[in-house]
């Protein structure tokens, strides 16, 4: 067996066969059975190119967009209006084929835009650092929780119950190979003790709810436990930081900053802190720094390559950073402005509050929670939500997330500023329709 891709020589093969005691690439693969290692494949005949792309767009056809779908579905992933300006600067060649910027001077325009994005991460949250873009949100949240246990020598993580779960499976994931435990909290009595090396808390919680974080942070202070909130940055513009609050640890997805939803990314995660935490930060850190000549350059500061490489002596394994997507969120935060941002967040605001109480007047469907909420909400349904999301997208209305095992007949729905007063009536009327079938 011979690859014109892989460049090992004949004795170069040998000498690896001869190592594993093999005189063949067929002895290697000897317990892969017969009929599993060249399998016909049942391929069509090939086509021209115009053929082809006339079928892979009628395969595309059958899918639903955003651009031809009313949409209210968020929980985590949420389509916002991105100005155009956003592709433009990041389909540049210099950005959308940059490499990781080990090499400081030969990244200056890579290095220039994290810091930018550092910057504007600093002054959306009220935190004194940021780093570089993270994996996600989830990703950020449990490195989080990694960093407090460093922090305080502790290895127990309290997590509120109105976390994302899936947020809450990815935290596990990280930390309990460590031997660290999670405890899931109730939010309305947080508890910690002298074991609790952080409170983890979501602002606004996975059920779109504001969280009490003044209570939160009153009994991670009285034990000595860190703050950490995972907070959606499109609520900033209108609703305190949980700076404001105490918080140690901020994260965040960034992907409403810019950034479509997709299946399954790449996404932005956001995290940044108080200074006294700086060097036990996770990823990567970009400073502002005068050459030899009185020339401003940026280099990546405070933490060295071993950082990344080094897994016994590294307080983190993430060994990149989602540059692109940080450069989107800093071009759309860039473009909004303060006034941008609070006039997103007022109308995914109102629009959502209107949605609610249009829907709380059908019989049949009720509001579970009353405390306050942002841009997402749970309605209670007469009908299973499956059922109603079904029926929903027969007419092609994309509709919340279906949360029964959690929420009884629960069904979480989301709005943005990218819905309008007609598609929210229009959604009113088919749920009202539903409920008295």
């Amino acid at each position: 067996m011979t690859s014109p891709y892989i460049g090992n020589t004949k004795a170069q093969k040998q000498a690896m066969l001869g190592t594993m005691g093999l005189t063949s690439v067929a002895e290697l693969l000897r317990d892969i059975p017969e009929k599993l290692r060249n399998p016909l494949l049942a391929l069509p005949p090939p086509l021209s190119e115009a053929e082809l792309k006339r079928e892979l767009g009628a395969m595309a056809r059958s899918n639903f967009s955003l651009e031809d779908t009313i949409c209210f579905l968020g929980a985590g992933s949420y389509h916002h209006f991105i100005p155009g300006v956003v592709q433009h600067i990041i389909s540049r060649g210099e950005f959308a084929t940059a490499y990781t910027p080990y090499q400081g001077e030969a990244s200056q325009g890579t290095l220039q835009t994290i810091y930018e994005f550092q910057s504007l991460l600093c002054q959306l949250t009220g935190m004194d650092v940021a780093n570089a873009g993270m994996y996600d949100g989830a990703s950020a949240l449990a490195e989080a929780a990694l960093m407090a246990c460093r922090v305080t020598s502790r290895h127990r993580v309290g997590v509120l119950e109105t976390v994302s779960p899936r947020y809450q499976e990815v935290i596990r994931t990280y930390v309990e190979p460590q031997g660290i435990d999670t405890v899931i909290i109730p939010p309305k009595s947080p508890l910690a003790d002298a074991s609790t090396a952080c409170l983890v808390a979501q602002q606004p919680n996975f059920f779109g709810y504001m969280e009490n974080l003044e209570a939160c942070a009153t009994v991670a202070q009285e034990k000595g436990a860190l703050l950490v909130v995972s907070v959606d940055p499109i609520s900033l513009g209108l609703f305190r930081p949980p700076s404001d609050y105490g918080a140690d640890i901020m994260v965040g997805e960034g992907q409403a900053l810019g950034t479509p939803p997709s299946f399954g990314g790449p996404y932005l995660g956001l995290f940044a802190c108080k200074e006294a935490y700086l060097r036990q930060m996770p990823g990567r850190l970009v400073g502002l720094t005068v050459d030899a000549a009185g020339q401003e350059g940026f280099v990546l500061t405070l933490q060295t390559r071993e950082q990344h490489i080094r897994r016994e002596r590294s307080t983190s394994n993430i060994c990149t950073n989602e540059a692109l997507v940080a450069l989107a969120a800093t071009v759309y935060l860039a473009a909004l402005g303060n006034k941008g941002l609070r006039r997103v967040a007022e109308l995914c605001y109102h629009k959502a509050h209107y949605a609610a109480s249009r829907i709380a007047q059908i019989p049949g469907y009720t509001l579970p929670f009353k405390d306050v909420f942002f841009k997402e909400f749970v309605i209670r349904c007469p009908l299973p939500p499956q059922e109603i999301n079904q029926r929903l997208l027969d007419i092609h209305i994309i509709g919340g997330l279906d949360i029964s095992q959690m929420v009884d007949q629960g069904m979480l729905l989301c709005v943005t500023e990218m819905n309008t007063k007609d598609e929210i009536d229009a959604l009113v009327a088919e749920l009202e329709r539903l409920g008295s079938l």
